[in-house]
C-alpha cells in the first residue's frame, strides 16, 4: 500500500481523526484545468483528489520510462504543467501499461451521487484512452460504472451507485492498450477527483462506547461537542452518520451494534446548538468496510469506527 502524505491529526486521545483541511477554506470550490481543454469546478477544491494508492498491477508490457512508472506520481490535485520538458511531463503521471490497473483510495473525503458527473479522470496525451473504471466501499466488492474515452473524462454513478452510501475507492484498468509499444503502452493517468466530494471525518469506536455498548462515554459527549463546534461553521446539506465493526462475532450482532453506535452519534450531535437542526442520516456497515486487517488487534482496532461524511 502506497502513502502520498498524513492525512490525519489526532484530537483528544486519538478518537477524532480530522482531516487537514479543517479551516474555513476546507471547501471552497475551486476550477481546475481538463486534460483536453477546458476547466472543472469542484465544489470541494483540492480534498476532492484521491489520496492514496491502495493497490497497483502495472500492464504487461510496462512503461519503459522509470518516471511514467511511480503510482503516487497521480495521488493529490492534478499538477501536470502546461509546458514543460518530457521528463517533467512523465513525473506527474502514471502509465497503467498494457491492461494495467490502479487502485486508489479517498481517505479524508467520500465519492458520492451529486446532480451531474461524479467523478473526473485526468488523462495525459493528445486522447484519452480507453479505461474501465469501479468504485467500492472495501476495496473487495466492485460496482462497474463505465469507461472513459475519446472526450469523455467525467462519469456519473447515478444508477451504479447505491442511494445514501459514500465510497472509498476507485479503479481505472486500461481496456484496450492501443499502443503495446513505444515508451508508453496503454492509459496515461495524471490524477482523479471525486466531484460529488464529501468531507469525512473517522471517530474511533474504542473511545465513544464501552466494549460491546452503544452508550457514549463521556469523553465521547465532548469529542463530539468539539465536532460539532467545528462543522457547525461548514456549509452543507446532510451530516451521513455509517457505524463500523470488526469481524468479530456474527455478522447480523455487528450489524446491528454499528446501527445502534452510529444512531446513538446521531442523537447527540442533534442536541449540540450548531447541528440542532441538520439534515442526518444513519447507515450500518457491520464488519463490512473494513479499512485494515482484521487479523490483528490493530486492525480490528481501525475498523471499529463510527465515520461522519459531511456533504457540501
Amino acid at each position: 500500500m502506497f502513502h502520498k502524505r498524513h492525512f490525519v491529526y489526532f484530537l483528544t486521545a486519538c478518537a477524532l481523526m480530522i482531516p487537514p483541511h479543517s479551516s474555513a477554506e476546507a471547501q471552497t470550490a475551486k476550477s481546475y484545468p481538463k486534460a483536453q481543454g477546458g476547466v472543472i469546478d469542484l465544489p470541494s477544491g483540492d480534498i476532492s483528489f484521491a489520496d492514496r494508492v491502495h493497490r497497483f498491477d502495472e500492464g504487461n508490457p510496462p512503461s519503459k520510462r522509470n518516471a511514467a512508472r511511480n503510482p503516487e506520481s497521480i495521488l493529490g490535485p492534478t499538477d501536470r504543467p502546461k509546458s514543460a520538458s518530457q521528463d517533467k511531463l512523465e513525473a506527474t503521471t502514471l502509465t497503467l501499461g498494457c491492461h494495467g490497473s490502479i487502485t486508489l483510495e479517498f481517505t479524508d473525503n467520500a465519492l458520492i451521487d451529486i446532480a451531474g458527473p461524479d467523478l473526473h479522470i485526468w488523462e495525459a496525451g493528445d486522447d484519452i484512452e480507453a479505461t474501465f473504471v469501479e468504485i467500492s466501499r472495501n476495496g473487495e466488492d466492485w460496482t462497474k460504472i463505465g469507461m472513459v474515452s475519446g472526450s469523455t473524462a467525467s462519469l456519473d454513478i447515478s444508477g451504479h451507485a447505491v442511494k445514501g452510501v459514500s465510497y472509498r475507492f476507485v479503479r481505472l484498468t486500461d481496456a484496450k492498450c492501443a499502443s503495446r509499444g513505444g515508451n508508453w503502452p496503454g492509459a496515461d493517468i495524471d490524477a482523479v477527483a471525486a466531484v460529488g466530494s464529501a468531507e469525512r471525518f473517522v471517530f474511533d469506536a474504542g473511545v465513544l462506547f464501552e466494549f460491546d455498548e452503544a452508550t457514549l462515554s463521556s469523553e465521547a459527549l465532548t469529542i463530539l461537542t468539539q465536532f460539532s463546534d467545528l462543522v457547525g461553521q461548514r456549509q452543507f446539506s446532510t451530516l451521513m452518520i455509517e457505524g463500523h465493526t470488526d469481524s468479530k462475532g456474527s455478522g447480523e450482532y455487528n450489524m446491528a451494534l454499528s446501527e445502534r453506535r452510529a444512531d446513538a452519534v446521531r442523537a447527540y450531535l442533534a442536541t449540540t446548538p450548531k447541528l440542532a437542526r441538520s439534515n442526518m442520516s444513519i447507515r450500518a456497515a457491520g464488519e463490512h468496510e473494513p479499512v485494515a486487517d482484521n487479523s490483528t488487534d490493530a486492525g480490528r482496532q481501525q475498523n471499529r469506527r463510527v465515520e461522519v461524511i459531511v456533504v457540501p
